[in-house]
């Protein structure tokens, strides 16, 4: 039947945007991003846009779903849904060939392959009262008792797991609805990458972004008036940060402590992936150590078992 879609996924670090930004360029493509801090203006270096890369050989290559948020807001699920179909049903009415999504929250790419709807969930604020005295090991507790969670890797605070107990205790009462769009058929690329070079590539990028101006970024942010407590909610390099600059950590602490979380991080990433293989998808993993050229010539390659009369 062919593909809708091409989906590129993978950890934090494993150069997944340099993939996509090539074969975008060989397909005459453009690019979703499936990223969810990605989506907030001004979150440059800790969410790891690297803007820079979408150039290539003198040329733009289109992107969209970045910077489409204020940071200090809060963007859910259920906006990212709503969001990325109306993206790729204007690719598609411009004949867009294969939409490429490209990021690392299995979740949101997830979502919209299978072509379910969330719905927006309200706060109950009693159940928010009851939830704030508990520890985060008792949070994660009572999330594994609740059979209607959709999501466990971006739960590093404590404003995360009882939102996400909030969203699936309310999915408990309320039957959810199908959208009215179809599933999605995609083309699903993994990047295919060892334990040890992972966290290599982690160390090296977090240091690196560093001396990029990290720091300053997040300093800049609170300056503006976004709140701490919102920072804190973003996570890793926005919470650890921020609570250098509050004098919470020092920045040998800070340090440690987000490279220790960054690779907890991309280990529940590759957790996700390898369960969405679980759960029905077929993922072609391609070795990162393999050039890109090399690579995307093999997507090229599988799009083609698809499409005989495919021009590429």
């Amino acid at each position: 039947m062919g593909y809708d879609l091409i989906s590129i996924i993978g950890a934090t670090a494993t150069g997944k945007t340099g993939l996509a930004v090539a074969l975008a360029d060989r397909i005459k493509s453009e690019i979703i991003s499936a990223d969810s801090r990605q989506v907030y203006r001004n979150m440059d270096i800790g969410t790891g846009k690297d803007l820079d890369e979408y150039s290539l050989d003198g040329h733009h290559i289109p992107y969209h779903l970045i910077d489409i948020r204020e940071a200090g807001e809060k963007y859910n699920l259920f906006e990212y849904q709503r969001d990325f179909n109306a993206c790729f049903e204007e690719m598609k009415s411009r004949q867009i060939n294969y939409p490429i999504a490209c990021g690392g929250t299995g979740l949101y790419i997830e979502s919209v392959l299978k072509g379910y709807q969330l719905v927006p969930v309200p706060e109950n604020k009693a159940l928010r009262s009851t939830l704030e005295s508990c520890s985060m090991a008792e949070l994660e507790l009572r999330l594994r008792g609740l059979i209607d969670v959709h999501n466990t890797t971006d739960f590093d605070t404590k404003k995360r797991a009882i939102r996400a107990i909030e969203i699936a205790e309310y999915n408990r009462e309320h039957e959810l609805e199908k959208t009215t769009s179809e599933p999605l058929n995609s083309l699903l690329i993994g990047m295919e990458i060892s334990r040890d070079l992972r966290r290599e590539r982690i160390s090296q990028r977090l240091h690196e972004r560093i001396s990029q101006g990290m720091i300053d970024e997040v300093e800049a942010l609170l300056d503006n008036g976004v709140p701490p407590e919102n920072l804190l909610y973003y996570g890793l390099e926005y919470k650890f940060v921020t609570l250098y600059l509050q004098h919470v950590l020092s920045k040998k602490e800070m340090i440690k402590q987000l490279e220790i979380a960054i690779h907890q991080f991309s280990k529940r990433q590759m957790t996700w992936f390898r369960g969405m293989e679980r759960r029905g998808f077929h993922i072609h993993w391609l070795p990162v150590t393999d050039t890109i050229e090399s690579r995307v010539n093999r997507i090229v390659d599988l799009l083609k078992r698809e499409d005989d009369n495919i021009k590429i």
